[in-house]
């Protein structure tokens, strides 16, 4: 079996956009992944996530914020899409209308329902080892977020804690419990 390359990466990527279908392709050690999309609960943590980072970023130009769609080209040639990432300014003064060649500052991963966790956190590790200043493994089932930094252990957070992350986005709090999909009551749904 042949080893597959970004170009083939981009080859595949089109064709499926052009059959009109939603899923998202890797490359991983020279193998391609292909990714469906993701549970709807996971969807909606990604975006509240991005969206309490976002708000936090773009006011004060600290760098920019990626969706998954964001594919970046690693300095181990694979090509991956973080659930959620952000390069500080200094690093990525424009956005190249292509993939980034570099590792982010910060990555998120959002366990789906058919994720192991394993993987995701092996999938973190790499970007730490990469390069990544801090990764965050969210996991909607446990309803926990671990923090991993280099060199040390990964911090788990619950519904009463607040995360920060000092190191990247100095004075940002956001509490756990903002990241679950809210649960409507009867008289949000009638009011």
């Amino acid at each position: 079996m042949s080893t597959m390359t970004i170009n083939d990466v981009e080859k595949l990527q089109n064709a499926i956009n052009a059959a009109g279908l939603d899923y998202d392709v890797e490359l991983e050690n020279g193998s391609i992944s292909i990714m469906g999309p993701s549970d709807i609960v996971s969807s909606e943590i990604g975006i509240l996530f991005s969206r309490l980072l976002a708000n936090w970023v773009y006011p004060r130009r600290l760098g920019r914020v990626f969706d998954s769609a964001g594919g970046f080209i690693l300095p181990d040639s694979n090509l991956t899409a973080p659930d959620v990432s952000f390069v500080r300014a200094a690093r990525l003064r424009q956005s190249p209308r292509y993939f980034g060649e570099l590792v982010p500052d910060l990555v998120v991963e959002i366990k789906s329902q058919s994720d192991r966790i394993k993987i995701l956190e092996k999938k973190v590790l790499n970007f730490i080892n990469l390069g990544a200043v801090v990764g965050i493994l969210i996991d909607p089932d446990e309803e926990t977020v671990t923090v991993y930094h280099d060199q040390t252990e990964p911090v788990v957070f619950k519904n009463n804690d607040i995360l920060t992350i000092s190191e990247l986005l100095p004075g940002w709090e956001v509490p756990i419990s903002e990241l679950w999909p809210p649960i409507f009551t009867e008289e949000e749904i009638e009011g």
